[in-house]
């Protein structure tokens, strides 16, 4: 006869997955995917290695499902904040500083999910987020095209463009070796203020409707 699992086996196993998971991210946190190696990982989670490898066949595998999830929660903050009530560009103008907040308080992560060098499959996953950032942006700006608050051809590209130029601009601050102890919120402020008007530059915004100072947040 088959072996059958019971459902209070897949229970426990979907259970341990979780953990795994769990511990897998907050090891990435404190040290992005540098940090993640099975056996500190396995030990964290208190099982053999061979255990871990029942869930997960190699650490590329694993460390693409981290990276999605964290990309996920990332993708959902931007999403409520560009669909927020106020128009296209002040909905623009603060997600793009809210991103900038979230990447810079969170700096070891944000790193980790945008530059770092990786294995395939993370980066087949940092492709894929990529593309959900910019259907995001690409949304907005349609529907600042059809308000006459955006004058920009095509929305598609552009919206790639600025997912591009945000990654690009935050590498550098976000960097490991450039980081300080603590973050600067002046220094955040200053970036959040030069992302925002030159995303919203680049979509020919009038700059004059909006808010003089970058709004900052913190800690997400």
């Amino acid at each position: 006869m088959a072996y059958r699992a019971t459902a209070t086996r897949i229970d426990r196993d979907q259970a341990l997955r979780e953990r795994i998971l769990d511990q897998a991210l907050a090891r990435v946190i404190a040290g992005g995917f540098a940090a993640l190696t099975m056996q500190a990982l396995a030990d964290a989670v208190g099982i053999a290695t061979g255990s871990l490898y029942r869930h997960f066949s190699n650490k590329g595998e694993l460390a693409a499902e981290v990276f999605a999830r964290a990309s996920q929660r990332e993708v959902d903050a931007l999403a409520a904040t560009l669909s927020a009530p106020g128009s296209a560009p002040q909905r623009l103008a603060a997600g793009v500083q809210q991103f900038a907040a979230r990447a810079w308080y969170s700096r070891r992560l944000a790193y980790a999910l945008i530059a770092e060098p990786v294995e395939p499959q993370v980066d087949e996953q940092r492709l894929i987020y990529r593309q959900a950032y910019a259907e995001l942006f690409g949304d907005l700006l349609l529907e600042g095209m059809s308000a006459g608050q955006f004058a920009l051809q095509p929305p598609a590209l552009t919206a790639a463009c600025l997912v591009g130029a945000i990654a690009e601009a935050l590498v550098g601050p976000l960097a490991p070796a450039a980081q300080s102890p603590q973050p600067d919120p002046q220094q955040l402020a200053a970036v959040s203020l030069g992302l925002s008007h030159f995303c919203l530059r680049a979509v020919g915004a009038d700059l004059s409707t909006l808010n003089p100072e970058p709004r900052l947040e913190t800690a997400p």
